[in-house]
């Protein structure tokens, strides 16, 4: 059997997707709405203050096209935490007129394909701040889901770690030329969702999205042992823009 790769576990992370069901929203009076955004202000606020503390931290962007209208992207130390948050978020006013439409539930991940000393990893400080991210706060974000293959020839699993260890390092090259135009957050979803891995790239270009992941698909990893899930694509939504998304 081949060896499997140890891997470095972080925060929880839940990406949850919500489409807007306008017809709904109109339908509530005007003082109706403004409450329902000052409710929804409020969980942000609670949000941000556990980011603020270095306990956890999110993100939320609007979607574009029509998989979603909005992403809120929550790290946090425990699944359960996740849970109480969703929960909490189902429960608001504003919750009444937003529809599920994707989720993926994982785990920040470092794969420790590179050999490694006899130092803790967790008391790295660079392997800690990766593990446990404040998220960027960039213009653009894009999330994918993906898996290893699985089949004939081209089963990953089958692969020597020592094969695998090579493949990963060349395609961390390429990933490599685009440091200070994308960050790249790794999740890991084997046992927790229906892909194997969460890729959250951010960036304040989003022509930068396209380039990476093209070159990407040239590197043997991908271009042999890649399955792609859906892409998600959308800009920031900061808490001053809240009341213009939602005015109707």
């Amino acid at each position: 059997m081949s060896e499997a790769a140890q891997t470095l576990d972080g925060w929880y992370c839940l990406h949850d997707f919500r489409s807007v069901d306008w017809s709904a929203w109109k339908t509530l009076t005007s003082d109706e709405r403004e409450a329902a955004i000052r409710e929804f202000l409020s969980l942000i606020e609670k949000w941000q203050e556990t980011e603020d503390k270095q306990e956890g931290s999110h993100a939320i962007y609007t979607i574009v096209g029509q998989k979603a209208d909005i992403m809120f992207m929550i790290l946090r130390p425990t699944i359960e935490e996740l849970n109480e948050i969703e929960t909490a978020l189902n429960k608001t006013k504003l919750a009444e007129c937003l529809v599920p439409a994707y989720s993926y539930v994982s785990v920040v991940e470092l794969s420790n394909y590179l050999a490694s000393g006899n130092e803790d990893p967790y008391q790295i400080p660079e392997v800690r701040r990766r593990l446990y991210p404040i998220l960027p706060k960039t213009k653009h974000v894009c999330f994918y889901p993906m898996d290893k293959r699985r089949q004939g020839n081209d089963n990953w699993y089958m692969l020597s770690i020592e094969e695998r260890r090579n493949l990963m390092r060349a395609h961390g090259m390429t990933g490599r030329k685009y440091a200070g135009k994308v960050t790249q957050i790794i999740t890991g979803s084997i046992g927790l969702d229906d892909f194997e891995w969460g890729v959250t790239l951010f960036s304040d270009d989003a022509l930068q999205f396209k380039k990476l992941v093209y070159e990407m698909r040239f590197d043997e990893v991908s271009a042999r042992y890649g399955e792609f899930g859906s892409f998600f694509v959308g800009n920031r939504l900061t808490v001053e823009k809240v009341p213009l998304f939602f005015h109707v």
